[in-house]
Formats: C-alpha cells, sequence, structure tokens
C-alpha cells in the first residue's frame, strides 16, 4: 500500500504561479514514475507532468513551457511548478505513483497510487 499525500493548491488569478507539492510513503522501493493529472469539471484525467526516474519528464501540449515537473526518487517526492497559469488550468490536480513497469506511464491506467486530489482555480 503507498499512500500520497498533496499540497500547494489554492486559487490564482491568470497570470500567477503555484507550486504543487506530493510525497510518496508505505512502500522502502522506490517508484518507477510520478505524475500529475489534471481533472476539469466534466472532463476525464490528463496527464499534465509525469517524471520517470530513469528516462526524464514529458509534458502535456498544453502546459509546455509553463509547468517544470521535478522530484526525488530517494525519498519519492515530486513537485509541480506551474507558472503563467491560465483559466483552462483549472481543476483538480492529482499526484500518481506507478510501481509497476509501462511504456510511457502516460495514462492513468499506467498508475497505481494515487493521491487525495487538490484543487487549483485560476481567475480571469
Amino acid at each position: 500500500q503507498v499512500d500520497l499525500f498533496e499540497h500547494g493548491g489554492g486559487q490564482v488569478q491568470a497570470g500567477g504561479s503555484l507550486r504543487l507539492s506530493c510525497s510518496a510513503s508505505g512502500r522502502t522501493e522506490s517508484s518507477l514514475a510520478m505524475g500529475w493529472f489534471r481533472q476539469a469539471p466534466g472532463q476525464d484525467q490528463q496527464l499534465v507532468a509525469r517524471i520517470t526516474w530513469a528516462d526524464g519528464t514529458s509534458y502535456a501540449d498544453s502546459v509546455k513551457g509553463r509547468f517544470t515537473i521535478s522530484g526525488s526518487n530517494t525519498d519519492n517526492k515530486v513537485y509541480l511548478q506551474m507558472d503563467s497559469l491560465k483559466p483552462e488550468d483549472t481543476g483538480v490536480y492529482y499526484c500518481a505513483a506507478a510501481y509497476s513497469t509501462s511504456n510511457w506511464y502516460s495514462t492513468a491506467s499506467d498508475y497505481g497510487y494515487w493521491g487525495q486530489g487538490t484543487q487549483v482555480t485560476v481567475s480571469s
């Protein structure tokens, strides 16, 4: 069992910044990847960014150049720095961790453990 704890959501005006953090606990071995997903009202979860400790980072096209994912596999923590926020970035952001191998870690089914979600609201 793995527990994920997220912090850092909130409300900000367009153009502002927020930093999300997530820590995983419960297993001694490191995860293989960690990611951030966003779910807007009435929409499915979408991958925003992910980091695989072996290969690096990947981002959704809509956030490239504005968001930065970083973290450490030694203490199973991941962060999402969100700059130049837009109203369309609004949604519930979920941290996810993968302990099983996958080709891309690009879909929700690639991740076995999830945080409770944190609300991000960007006003225009």
